[in-house]
């Protein structure tokens, strides 16, 4: 969509330039970049900033808040937004930065007066916000109302918006049939082999997938734990839902979009032009459905699971959580009349729901910055994190054990762990993890060099033997 739409400005003067590209087309784009003929205008993802540019004069980082801007695997890792800051700065460009939910760290150098801050209270065109509605599953659950995956009161709205001609988009940050496997008699979750990660159930191909390490299997007929009892659907994902729709829409045009069915740009963009056109009425999808679409038919948005935003082990989760949230919101009632965002939650009395309720992000970021403040996380410090890989998990935390301790003695309580991560086992490799909290003014040249030399002396003894060390400056 912004690729039709710059066109529709500045014709075939921009360049579009990502990873799902042929190799000869990429190396064709950095060609023209650096002869006498460039594109004044690149559309690109996170490595566009590492083209060659000749006159930059704006670096545009849309909903720079996203989370996917960051590398992590593999090496090197980098923020695409930070870098591409220091791309305009060394090219003496304006950086504009977008986003309705800003990082706490851009939020921050905005209202510390480091950046310059423009806000934009109002939709374009003056179309009214959406009306969110938070309903209680727990409760139609126990009253027994639930139709599936939908209370009473999504299945509704979908029924009235259906009615009148209108589309809707349901959001499931979940693929597959169902996340896990859970034996009906001594309770065992299904787990990978390989990996301390349950496996994804896949309907439509019969098979156990692991999104960790890729490994595929059949699903057993009895349980592997205590060989008596069966294994049954537990938290339904992308396909379940579809499955359900179908069910209780049989009339309507559904359409998935997943990384499962979205493998190649030719289906994702005859999927958008689809529901564009009005030739689909719902659109189930992940996380993919909340960026950046604009289609001005949908005037309800359904968010299936909210819980599933909240709860995870990271001091991010609720900012996580918030900025999905108002973002897949964002989707409903973008031209002509109010849209409608129905919520599905368990945990009703959650903090987040509450802010998200005012819409304040103002009010959110303040409320959640005074904690960050307290304990030394950003944007009032750097991170760094050092994560440990061995295939012996005694080795390992021998090891992980011995680094902290070397660490401490001059680094004290800036020290966390070691503590292992939500995942602590990928492909036969445990992992542990220790953080480094660096308080402003701290020269994070000379920790980055103190750091490294307690880790070579780690690597040189006894301890070192079979393990691998990853750093990650500013993970997120």
């Amino acid at each position: 969509q912004i690729v039709k739409r710059l066109r529709r400005v500045f014709g075939d003067r921009v360049g579009v330039y990502h990873s799902g590209m042929t190799d000869s087309a990429r190396a064709e784009m950095w060609r023209r970049q650096n002869g006498e003929n460039p594109y004044p205008v690149v559309l690109g993802v996170r490595s566009s900033i590492f083209l060659p540019y000749r006159n930059l004069g704006l670096v545009i980082i849309d909903e720079e808040h996203e989370a996917s801007y960051k590398q992590k695997e593999p090496a090197p890792r980098y923020h695409g937004r930070d870098a591409a800051i220091m791309l305009g700065k060394m090219n003496g460009a304006k950086i504009l930065l977008g986003s309705a939910t800003p990082s706490f760290e851009s939020y921050q150098n905005a209202m510390s007066g480091k950046y310059g801050f423009v806000e934009l209270t109002t939709r374009f065109g003056e179309v009214m916000m959406p009306e969110l509605m938070f309903v209680d599953v727990k409760e139609y659950r126990r009253k027994k109302m639930m139709k599936g995956s939908f209370t009473p009161v999504l299945y509704e709205e979908m029924k009235r918006v259906l009615e009148r001609g209108m589309q809707v988009i349901l959001f499931q940050n979940r693929r597959g049939y169902s996340t896990f496997l859970q034996c009906n008699h001594c309770g065992a979750i299904l787990k990978c082999k390989h990996c301390d990660v349950s496996m994804i159930y896949y309907r439509f191909r019969n098979t156990l997938n692991c999104h960790y390490c890729g490994s595929l299997r059949p699903v057993p007929t009895v349980c592997e734990e205590c060989g008596q009892g069966h294994y049954v659907n537990r938290t339904p994902g992308t396909e379940r839902i579809e499955e359900e729709v179908k069910q209780y829409f049989p009339e309507a045009r559904v359409a998935r979009m997943d990384l499962e069915v979205m493998s190649n740009k030719v289906k994702f963009r005859a999927l958008i032009e689809e529901f564009e056109a009005g030739n689909l009425d719902i659109l189930i999808g992940t996380q993919m459905v909340s960026k950046g679409l604009d289609f001005e038919r949908v005037k309800l948005v359904g968010v299936m699971d909210a819980d599933s935003l909240v709860s995870f082990p990271d001091f991010r989760a609720e900012e996580r959580a918030y900025d999905m949230l108002m973002q897949v919101s964002g989707r409903s009632g973008r031209k002509g009349e109010q849209g409608k965002v129905v919520i599905q939650v368990a945990d009703r009395e959650n903090r987040v729901y509450r802010l998200v309720e005012k819409g304040s992000f103002h009010g959110f970021y303040s409320f959640l910055s005074r904690e960050r403040e307290m304990f030394h996380y950003p944007p009032f410090s750097r991170l760094i994190q050092i994560e440990l890989r061995h295939v012996n998990e005694y080795s390992l935390r021998n090891a992980a054990n011995e680094l902290a301790r070397k660490l401490r003695e001059r680094l004290e309580r800036r020290v966390c762990g070691p503590a292992e991560p939500e995942v602590a086992r990928v492909r036969k490799m445990y992992r542990i993890q220790v953080l480094i909290k660096a308080e402003q003014g701290l020269s994070l040249s000379k920790l980055k060099t103190f750091i490294r030399q307690k880790c070579d002396e780690l690597l040189k003894g006894e301890s070192g033997k079979g393990l691998k060390v990853y750093f990650d400056v500013d993970p997120l």
